[in-house]
């Protein structure tokens, strides 16, 4: 760790901006903090984390509000899975939804549209294409994985948030509070705005809860297995947190919560581990507001490596196909979708990222890839952040 500005930063800056971006947030912060996974975003790095006594930042928080990962451990063998893999990933491409403006492909019911949140605008006009989009995982980096970990017991993981919802509830309120290019204006919580925001905010999250949990569960009834044990954590949220004895807003965009003893699933890129992991008590992780990474960071613009975007097609890229799936390849992945923007080029290797935050987390469980569902690169995702 390294302190800049009063900030404490976590590795190596890769793609510039996000230390600059960070310092121009924390200005109106009381504490704030960067993980080591960190690259620039919307207002706020990702990576970034900022506490405020009364006050919300939905530029903070982003367009992807409560996007998030969970992963569950199930009673399958590895064994079986890798016998079973090809046809197992053509099951979860054809029976979960990818990419975007999609409506999941079975009605599905959740008490979370008995919210009374849902009657505040501009959810209200956002509850019937909500419903239909309840359990689609959407594109860009949001992803259905299949592991095995250290005793070959097969994880699903997954990646993805509210969806339309939280872009168009994000939209909104930075608008009302003239938040997109300032970080400054934030939204206070008993101002009716700030108040609205923190409702529907909170809706978002339920809402992305329960999409993670139907999908989840399906890819669980496509495997044949019964759900063990389950990690499921927000890293684009609000919370309202005890630091040092004073009460804060934390606002962490693409930053996992570890206080000591949580667990949190982190992935990598689909050619890379990814890890279960447990917050450990330390005066750095006091520093990090309790905070780790979301998963290896970017070193690379998505337009760098996949090129302009010319209608249907991108042109002009590093990344080509072929190059991303002789790495998935090699590494024995059965990859369904994907764009050269996500190949693993694109990232940090996620356990130098995690050695960056030693002695503020344990590595509960090592996961390694054995398939990867993702959307395929003629998507491009507004909802992602």
């Amino acid at each position: 760790m390294q302190v800049i500005n009063n900030i404490p930063v976590w590795g190596e800056p890769v793609i510039d901006g996000a230390v600059a971006q960070m310092r121009n947030v924390a200005q109106f912060a009381e504490k704030a903090a960067l993980m080591a996974d960190h690259h620039v975003g919307y207002s706020m790095p990702i990576g970034g984390v900022v506490a405020y006594r009364e006050h919300v930042n939905p530029a903070g928080v982003g367009y992807d509000i409560a996007c998030g990962n969970k992963a569950v451990r199930t009673d399958m063998p590895g064994r079986e899975l890798r016998r079973k893999i090809h046809r197992i990933m053509d099951d979860i491409e054809k029976k979960i939804s990818f990419g975007i403006g999609r409506a999941n492909q079975e009605e599905v019911d959740h008490d979370v549209f008995d919210d009374e949140a849902w009657g505040l605008y501009p959810a209200v006009a956002k509850k019937d294409s909500a419903r239909a989009q309840l359990g689609t995982v959407g594109s860009g980096n949001h992803y259905v994985d299949l592991f095995v970990d250290e005793e070959d017991c097969v994880w699903i993981g997954v990646h993805f948030g509210s969806r339309g919802l939280g872009h168009t509830i994000a939209s909104h309120f930075m608008e009302e509070g003239d938040d997109r290019d300032n970080p400054g204006r934030l939204l206070h919580e008993r101002s009716n705005l700030g108040a609205d925001y923190l409702a529907q905010m909170a809706l978002a999250g339920r809402y992305a809860y329960a999409g993670r949990d139907w999908v989840c569960g399906k890819v669980a009834r496509i495997l044949g297995a019964k759900i063990k044990d389950e990690v499921h954590n927000h890293h684009n949220f609000a919370w309202r947190e005890t630091h040092d004895g004073v009460e804060y807003w934390v606002v962490r965009k693409g930053a996992t919560p570890a206080f000591p003893g949580q667990r949190g699933f982190v992935g990598g890129s689909m050619g890379d581990i990814s890890v279960i992991l447990e917050g450990v008590e330390s005066e750095h992780a006091s520093a990090s507001l309790y905070s780790t990474v979301h998963g290896a960071g970017r070193v690379m613009s998505r337009t760098e490596a996949a090129g302009k975007r010319r209608g249907k097609k991108r042109e002009g890229g590093s990344i080509s196909r072929r190059m991303m799936e002789a790495w998935v390849k090699e590494t024995g992945v059965e990859l369904r979708g994907g764009g050269t923007d996500e190949s693993p080029h694109c990232y940090k290797r996620l356990p130098d990222v995690l050695a960056c935050h030693e002695g503020t987390i344990r590595i509960v469980h090592m996961l390694t890839p054995v398939g990867v569902a993702m959307a395929g690169d003629h998507e491009f995702d507004p909802f992602r952040d």
